[in-house]
């Protein structure tokens, strides 16, 4: 085994890699997650899909996977790239080997360092420990790299003070976007089962390497703020934006990109299910929607009764703390007990006006009824059909919904810019069934749209 200085390098005996990152962990410890590049001879990815990490975990040839986290004794965490270098393909010239922390920098990280394992014996091949950590969100700790046709490793150790993203950036990534689509390598048997921290050594050949993704399989994003989220959040955004995503390839709109928009009523009748939780959990849910489609990681929200209101803006990577703060009845005061839906369409209309962008808007609108202003309401939406808004409403139990549940019925429009559906109990309703209803109706309408030019 060498122990490297930054800068240095040593020959690889094997063609079967992990490199693992372990460090202490503990309180005022930010959490670290481990990725990797696949570089060409241009120093740059060849498209999003050759960025692997905790929401894309494995690379489409097989060769590189995400390993996934491990605690070991003494407060000792791990999480590691294992990377089979008879299959990288021809183009890739460097596995760059990163790690972002989140809510910290790694200034606050001890025992920070950089091994490399032979999977198939377990052996440590070189390790880095001195990497100047300081300021940085994100680091490179090393590189696998090809020289005169032998893979070597080098000792990097450069940060990047704007965090995963901003590595991501610098290397090619188009972040907040979906990996483009990229040539389908021949399939592979199933992935071999990640071995504990550091690897055992094993007698017999190391397992096939890990199966490519079928053509089509929908993809995640990586959505701006989302590195912020504690571990347990933000695996549970990406399980649901990868519902989102499969429901977007089931409509035949998994590559559509629009601004996605949070409307809740906060009438009187509205009470018990913001002091149950419900509209907690459901927003929660809805914010997968704007991760997977949004290019910002941002949702802009209001809140309406009588009269309406904007909250602030709901950021991903801050929803354990936005959530809370404003998804209850006294978020905004003074609006009243009353239902004036024409209210706060009018005041969205005017901010996408206002605030125009080259996407489709998608606005959520939950509602448990009492619509009373029909004619005002279909006033507003007649006039809206000509905007590149479409208007998904979600009806909580059996209510009084008005003109919202017959707009798929009314004449005299452009297009029908208006979706609605109704759930008895929204909590009993799986994310796959929610998540195929909020988007059943916006794929129609984006081709409608198009067809007329209100979208480009």
């Amino acid at each position: 085994m060498t122990v490297l200085s930054k800068g240095a390098n040593v020959a690889l005996p094997t063609m079967y890699v992990r490199a693992v990152l372990s460090w202490t962990a503990g309180p005022g410890v930010p959490d670290i997650d481990v990725s990797a590049l696949l570089l060409t001879a241009s120093g740059k990815v060849r498209s999003d899909g050759d960025f692997v990490f905790y929401n894309q975990p494995r690379h489409p040839s097989g060769a590189v996977t995400h390993a996934g986290k491990r605690a070991g004794a003494a407060g000792e965490a791990f999480d590691g790239i294992t990377v089979e270098l008879a299959r990288v393909e021809p183009d890739i010239q460097r596995v760059v080997i990163a790690a972002s922390a989140h809510d910290g920098t790694f200034q606050q990280v001890r025992g920070l360092r950089l091994t490399i394992f032979d999977v198939g014996s377990g052996a440590e091949v070189a390790r880095f420990e001195d990497m100047h950590a300081s300021t940085e969100k994100a680091i490179v700790g090393g590189e696998l790299y090809l020289r005169n046709g032998a893979w070597k490793f080098r000792a990097v150790g450069q940060g990047w003070d704007s965090g995963l993203a901003g590595l991501a950036t610098n290397f090619g990534i188009s972040v907040d976007s979906e990996p483009p689509a990229t040539a389908q390598p021949t399939a592979t048997p199933p992935p071999p089962p990640a071995p504990a921290f550091p690897p055992p050594p094993v007698t017999a050949p190391p397992p096939p390497p890990p199966a490519a993704p079928a053509p089509g399989q929908p993809t995640v994003r990586f959505t701006k703020g989302e590195d912020r989220l504690p571990p347990e959040a933000r695996q549970k955004l990406n399980l649901r934006k990868q519902q989102v995503a499969v429901s977007l390839t089931k409509h035949g709109i998994g590559n559509v990109r629009a601004r996605v928009l949070l409307v809740l009523d906060a009438s009187g009748s509205m009470t018990s299910l913001y002091k149950n939780g419900t509209m907690a959990r459901a927003v929660e849910r809805t914010a997968a929607v704007a991760a997977q489609l949004d290019d910002d990681g941002t949702m802009q929200s209001w809140m309406f009764a009588s009269r309406p209101g904007q909250l602030p803006d709901l950021e991903i990577g801050d929803m354990p703390r936005w959530i809370p703060a404003f998804v209850r009845m006294k978020a905004l005061p003074k609006l009243g007990f009353g239902n004036e839906e024409q209210k706060v369409i009018a005041m969205v209309r005017d901010f996408v006006r206002q605030n125009p962008e080259p996407v489709p808007t998608l606005v959520l609108f939950y509602s448990d009824g009492g619509v009373y202003q029909n004619a005002a309401i279909e006033k507003q939406f007649r006039a809206a059909a000509d905007e590149p808004i479409f208007w998904q409403f979600i009806g909580l139990g059996n209510a009084n919904y008005g003109i919202l549940e017959r707009f798929d019925q009314m004449q005299g429009r452009r297009v029908d810019n208006v979706g609605f559906f109704a759930v008895d109990d929204i909590d009993r309703t799986g994310d796959p069934e929610l998540y195929d209803r909020l988007l059943s109706e916006f794929p129609a309408w984006l081709r409608a749209a198009r067809a007329e030019g209100i979208l480009r």
